[in-house]
């Protein structure tokens, strides 16, 4: 499924809305809620696609699922952003994981919806995006993920490289060879992010941050 509305960047003043969705009928329900607010530009049905469709139309705002063909639209986001775009995302999506939400928040994702949210839901979600908010179906505990996403931010990038040893598998030695650190400061990082994390164990902490999404 490709779409091209073939309009100028600038033919409206309305935000400029990109949709991917490799479900037709989904991808036409989101235009037809989003309509009256934002302009389409294109819907693509892959995550390949997405990439293409956002660099080249540099939309405003993109509604995506995350279960596509060819490329996710996790990992779509991931090396757009790695490109240095900062296009707005918003995901709608069957999936019901706080954890994954959590994921998205923190690869870039400005909004998480369900796909068996009401409509009004999505047309909020949209404007808040744009306003320079963010949403969370309310349904999945926005509180709660806040209160992960916080718990993520206090974790410096080094403990965040140690964590994710951790997670690979290597003990405290071959994390400190590996990144040129003392068994001691390795040893110390991962005890930090157990108080942070409120966990108790190495083991804890593995699961405890597969289930925040800060292995991927």
């Amino acid at each position: 499924m490709h779409t091209n509305t073939a309009r100028s960047p600038r033919a409206s003043l309305k935000p400029r809305l990109v949709i991917a969705d490799d479900h037709r009928m989904v991808a036409e329900g989101v235009q037809h809620i989003l309509d009256e607010d934002f302009e389409l530009l294109e819907i693509v049905a892959d995550g390949e696609a997405l990439i293409d469709a956002v660099q080249r139309l540099q939309p405003d705002i993109v509604v995506a699922d995350i279960n596509m063909p060819r490329c996710n639209g996790m990992d779509a986001l991931k090396r757009l952003r790695q490109a240095g775009v900062e296009t707005r995302f918003v995901f709608l999506t069957m999936h019901m994981e706080p954890a994954l939400a959590v994921a998205a928040l923190r690869a870039g994702a400005r909004g998480y919806i369900l796909k068996n949210s009401a409509g009004e839901d999505l047309r909020n979600a949209a404007q808040q995006v744009m306003s320079g908010g963010t949403y969370v179906t309310p349904a999945l505990g926005a509180r709660y993920i806040s209160g992960q996403m916080t718990d993520m931010r206090n974790l410096t990038s080094k403990q965040l490289q140690v964590l994710r040893l951790v997670g690979s598998g290597l003990r405290s030695k071959q994390i400190a060879l590996q990144l040129g650190l003392s068994v001691r400061t390795v040893e110390a990082h991962k005890y930090t992010m157990m108080q942070v994390l409120g966990v108790h164990s190495t083991l804890e902490l593995v699961r405890r941050a597969e289930d925040l999404g800060l292995l991927f």
